[in-house]
């Protein structure tokens, strides 16, 4: 029975011995295990359990609910202020109305609609004296803002009944475009039809002319018509709340600080796709080259690598880009102020409940803030000068400053007059009034974010998968005041210089310490951007022919357009027409790719290239006369070839001038009348037969 390794003293006992000392050892050692493995499994599975408990409370603690109807009735509040914003306005408005609410006794909050369940306001009912207010911009032809489309697909399909609503909007838009305000009277309509009660009529503002003023105007007349609806009165004068507290940090881990981050911290540095609005990709520019050979303007072509990217886009998209502001602008205002730029802090929300804790990203430093997150070179609206006022120890000034705030004709013209028409931007109210010392933290909660720059993409991704052109000009101009102002994000495209990674044209914000530097100022060739995507789009046939209007930058879409058709026609595809119709000043100063557009023509790729130059002769001749000349050949192309007709450019005049020359070709050749004929142009908008890419 004894195994062959067994220990020879115990082999040389009795059988009967054997036999017992075995068994007493083999119980002894079957407890003896089974002890230690009860014992090394409970203790194991307390170890490792133990700390997972916290884990999975952490997982299920950041659940944010979206009821923006609970979150009202936790924080006392009762008037609601949604906003559906593009570029900032319209979110600073619903701010300035909540703001607004603590003056007739009532509370208000600003809400984003992408945050919340907007089905909810069939409940707000159940709060005493509430009302939503709606604050919506519209973006391109008619179209709901990024943040608003859930909502206007929600009031699309919604059949609720919101008979308890008590609700008022205001619209902001843009005369110039085709469909004025269309999302702000869509959403007024809307609510009325589903049974909502308007407290106060919709306002129109119109960006064309003076959105602040149209504004103000609307804002003056609403809060009576609440305090009469709801039977109260305003407790006092408009007085100045702080939004945010500040704090500052004297000892940081500078790797904690933000350094122009649009949203995830160290982004610039550890580059994750998607790319986005709140997360951008740094795109080198590789190619920065001047178009036009004279003129004072200064017109340019970028080209933006985006490889490994994942970036992807169609011709006809937008590229957003986030530019910085000039450094010397930034140095100015930090000395009239007295401060030390490169102090770090940050701004938080008294409002704990709020779902914006910082108005930009914080901590970071005074510099970082006024060069990438504010907007420093437009000028200031009214609701800023009111709240700056009660720092400058002139009273003259602090008057002057009020006046302008105020809803009084004689403070709207003056506001209109030495702002809005002077361009005074806020350093230059600084300097025009020299009592005027704010702490450079409350300037910073007031002034508005710095907004993305959109650029209709020169190029296409057949051609180009790796790569994003812009075409742009440089705007630069002298005020009423003899100062020069320039564009933003122009300028700052303009000192871009390909392959020199170690110079940037913002100095100044180099010295602060390398820890803290800004990614993107690591090198002049770095730029913050993303793709947008548009409806501006090819045929889905290549057959069918395409007839683009784009004087100036406008031609930027189309020289995408050109390129893909170019590329159809390379693997074998049918192409039909490719006509385009382009204008510039003068042919031997801003004639834009004249080199480009002439062997697209010649390889027959660009079958028709009209050109005005408008200041060539004493006339002045534009491309709606281009067109007016050949209009028998138009027509045949849109009403025989069924043409698909794209225009890119400015809003105010070329493009209203070139659909009233379709008007007067559709009436003329296709025997209808001036109604008839505006008709069938709306019909072939509709049909995406008539596509816009403009701006004002």
């Amino acid at each position: 029975m004894g195994e062959p390794s067994m220990d020879p003293s115990i082999a040389a006992d009795s059988p009967a011995q054997q036999d017992s000392l075995f068994s007493m050892t083999d119980v002894f050692l079957i407890s003896l295990i089974t002890g230690l493995l009860t014992y090394w499994f409970f203790f194991r599975k307390k170890k490792e359990e133990v700390p997972e408990l916290p884990k999975m409370q952490t997982v299920a603690a950041p659940v944010r609910d979206s009821s923006f109807i609970e979150k009202m009735k936790k924080t006392g509040r009762n008037i609601v202020v949604f906003y559906g914003s593009q570029t900032g306005t319209a979110e600073e408005f619903a701010n300035r109305l909540a703001k607004d609410a603590h003056r007739y006794g009532l509370r208000g909050m600003a809400a984003d609609p992408e945050e919340y369940d907007l089905s909810d306001l069939s409940r707000l009912s159940e709060i005493d004296k509430s009302m939503a207010v709606f604050c919506m911009a519209t973006y391109g032809e008619g179209d709901p803002t990024d943040n608003a489309q859930d909502f206007y697909d929600w009031l699309q399909e919604a059949d609720a009944d919101l008979s308890g609503l008590r609700f008022a909007v205001f619209g902001l838009g843009n005369k110039t475009y085709e469909h004025f305000n269309a999302m702000g009277k869509y959403v007024d309509k809307r609510l009325e039809e589903l049974g909502a009660q308007r407290i106060f009529e919709l306002g129109l503002g119109d960006d064309d002319g003076n959105l602040e003023e149209d504004f103000i105007t609307w804002r003056e007349q609403f809060w009576p018509a609440v305090c009469e609806h709801f039977g109260v009165e305003a407790t006092g004068e408009e007085s100045s709340i702080r939004q945010y507290e500040l704090v500052v940090h004297t000892d940081v881990n500078m790797n904690k600080v933000y350094t122009g981050e649009m949203g995830r911290l160290k982004s610039y540095e550890n580059q994750k796709p998607p790319f986005d609005a709140k997360n951008p990709f740094l795109a080198q520019v590789t190619e920065n080259r001047k178009l036009n050979e004279g003129g004072e303007r200064h017109l340019m072509h970028l080209e933006l690598d985006i490889s490994n990217s994942k970036i992807r886009y169609e011709s006809g998209d937008h590229v957003a880009v986030y530019p910085a502001n000039d450094s010397s602008l930034v140095n100015q205002i930090g000395e009239i102020l007295g401060t030390d730029l490169d102090t770090v802090m940050s701004l938080n929300n008294l409002d704990e409940e709020s779902n914006k804790k910082h108005p930009f990203p914080c901590p970071t430093s005074y510099r970082t803030a006024l060069t990438y997150y504010l907007d420093i070179t437009n000028p200031p609206r009214t609701n800023v000068l009111y709240e700056l006022a009660q720092y400058a120890s002139d009273s003259g000034e602090q008057e002057r400053l009020r006046k302008m705030a105020s809803s009084a004709a004689e403070g709207k013209a003056l506001y209109l007059s030495w702002v809005v028409e002077a361009r005074r931007n806020i350093l230059a109210i600084l300097q025009d009034m020299p009592s005027l010392h704010p702490p450079i933290d409350h300037l910073c909660e007031l002034l508005p974010r710095l907004q993305a720059r959109y650029y209709s993409i020169a190029s296409s991704s057949k051609v180009h998968p790796n790569s994003i052109h812009i075409c742009a000009v440089t705007v630069e101009y002298e005020t009423k005041t003899g100062r020069l102002n320039k564009g933003v994000a122009t300028s700052w495209l303009r000192s871009k210089v390909p392959g020199q990674p170690g110079s940037s044209s913002q100095a100044p914000v180099q010295q602060e310490s390398s820890s803290q530097a800004p990614v993107q100022q690591g090198g002049s060739s770095l730029v913050p951007m993303y793709v947008r995507k548009s409806q501006f789009r090819l045929p889905f046939k290549p057959s069918t022919p395409v007839i683009m209007i784009g004087p100036g930058t406008g031609i930027a879409p189309f020289m995408g357009f050109i390129q893909e058709r170019a590329w159809l026609k390379q693997q074998g595809k049918e192409v039909g027409e490719t006509v385009l119709y382009y204008g510039c000043r003068h042919e031997r100063e801003d004639y834009l790719y004249r080199e480009e557009l002439a062997r697209f023509q010649k390889e027959g790729v660009l079958t028709q290239l009209n050109v005005a130059f408008s200041r060539d002769q004493a006339e002045k001749v534009y491309v709606q006369h281009l067109l007016k000349k050949n209009k028998e050949n138009v027509w045949k192309l849109v009403n025989e070839g069924m043409a698909h007709i794209y225009v890119c450019g400015d809003a105010r005049n070329m493009a209203r001038d070139v659909q009233n020359t379709f008007y007067e070709i559709v009436s003329e050749f296709g025997n209808m009348s001036q109604p008839q004929a505006v008709d069938y142009v709306k019909k072939l908008m509709t049909k995406g037969r008539y596509s816009l890419d403009v701006w004002s």
